[in-house]
């Protein structure tokens, strides 16, 4: 046993300084991931359970509509990943200091002016006829949407701490904070069905306050701490940065809309073209496949801010190496996928606990789905991290434009339901995972001209 421990610690160990961080990143986070995964099992069929499958579907649809102003940061958050990173490989910390205070400031501005604007239309916005949900629900509905979104826009202010924690290679760090604070959701919405009547608004209130706490101390935590040198500070916001910061994060703000109609609108179109039970089955279907998605986004999340140093450095060989690695993980990924499609009937069975009636079709689709968005962060993860993506903006916003007319009419006129609104994602990332390698060997190669340089 300790000759195994050995060599597992002497290869963990081995090679380039970066990757020796990047599998230390990628093994702890594996192991929160699981944990993660672990609380999500039990929150599912706890939720499903209590609110039944048309609140637990209402819940799904509105925070897949609140869920989009995470969003709508102007790319602030990518673009103070990429900035950052760069100012850490480059010894520029006052330049760091700068870009986060500037920032801060910047999403200070933006989401209370959306939280304002959300406070003034509300009042006019019939929640039971958005989510097909019954009239006596209306009220409840209208106060939760409120709450969720005031949480929703002060968990995406706070987990700027995480953006940091990721631009400076210590992504396993970073994830900590969602299992963390599912945990804490978790107790509480335990405590509320023990002692009190559990509801739509109370339990959605505690999923969304969640987050909000835990990020609040592990913002004061490392500001004091690790990233003290780099503390938001009001002589430190300089908006001048800000052009740069929005020169690059408004095309990742483009990219990440065509992000939100692609993926969060397939619970709304499910919704108004099959009906909430439908959603239900989605979400269920979407979190037992989205595993493999999940656990390769670790991987590839762990090299974006390494891409981004390594890019600078101009350390080639390195990159292409990861590359080559990440190719022969997706193959595995795909065995994987078959596996997962071939037991899903019998894991939803055991999972849920009763017959909850998925078809195979939509199992199918996932399973497709996954591997076609897989292949494509492969190569656009590195992509993002040299920040030459107006060509990956082009693509999206022309495919985005035809995922929900294609959704529809493959969900509704061809009869698919569920299962062709997940195929009508899948069709939507095909030509970006075509298009998207070839960028990648034209950078690593720096024969990268024109739209594909930029």
């Amino acid at each position: 046993m300790k000759k195994l421990f050995n060599y597992f610690m002497s290869t963990l160990n081995r090679g380039h300084q970066r990757s020796v961080k990047a599998r230390k990143n990628i093994i702890a986070s594996f192991a929160i991931k699981g944990i993660s995964i672990l609380i999500g099992f039990i929150f599912v069929p706890l939720l499903y359970n209590n609110l039944g499958p048309v609140e637990y579907g209402i819940w799904i649809t509105l925070t897949s509509i609140i869920a989009w102003v995470i969003y709508f940061d102007i790319g602030l958050g990518n673009g103070l990943r990429n900035r950052f990173a760069e100012s850490l490989a480059k010894n520029e910390h006052r330049k760091a200091r700068i870009y986060v205070s500037t920032t801060y400031a910047g999403f200070s501005i933006i989401f209370g002016i959306l939280f304002i604007l959300f406070l003034l239309i509300n009042p006019f916005l019939n929640w039971s006829v958005i989510l097909k949900a019954p009239p006596d629900l209306e009220q409840q509905l209208s106060f939760l949407a409120v709450f969720v979104l005031g949480f929703f826009l002060l968990r995406f202010v706070l987990q700027l701490v995480s953006v940091l924690l990721m631009a400076d290679q210590r992504t396993a760090l970073s994830s900590i904070f969602d299992p963390a604070s599912n945990l804490l959701a978790l107790i509480l919405t335990i405590a509320v069905i023990l002692l009190a009547q559990p509801t739509l608004l109370n339990l959605g209130i505690i999923m969304a306050a969640a987050p909000v706490v835990l990020l609040s101390g592990a913002s004061i935590y490392f500001y004091n701490r690790d990233y003290k040198r780099y503390r938001p500070d009001f002589k430190y916001i300089n908006f001048k940065y800000f052009k740069d910061l929005a020169n690059l994060g408004v095309r990742f703000f483009i990219i990440q809309v065509t992000v939100v109609i692609i993926m969060s609108t397939n619970s709304i179109i499910i919704t108004q073209v099959v009906g909430p039970e439908a959603v239900s089955q989605y979400q269920i279907a979407n979190k037992y496949f989205g595993i493999a998605m999940m656990l390769f986004v670790i991987i590839s999340n762990t090299f974006w801010s390494a891409y981004t140093e390594a890019y600078v450095k101009k350390e080639f060989t390195w990159i292409k190496k990861v590359n080559r690695s990440l190719i022969v993980i997706w193959v595995m990924v795909l065995a994987g996928l078959m596996v997962m499609l071939i037991f899903a009937d019998s894991f939803y069975r055991l999972w849920i606990g009763k017959e909850v009636g998925i078809p195979f079709l939509l199992s199918a689709m996932m399973a497709l789905f996954n591997a076609v968005y897989i292949w494509y962060i492969i190569f656009i993860y590195f992509i993002n991290a040299t920040g030459k993506i107006t060509l990956q903006l082009y693509i999206s916003v022309v495919v985005a434009a035809f995922n929900i007319p294609l959704s529809i009419f493959l969900a509704g006129p061809m009869g698919m339901g569920a299962a062709g609104v997940v195929l009508g994602s899948a069709l939507t990332y095909l030509p970006g995972a075509i298009i998207a390698p070839f960028q990648f060997y034209k950078i690593v190669n720096q024969k990268d001209t024109g739209i594909w340089a930029k």
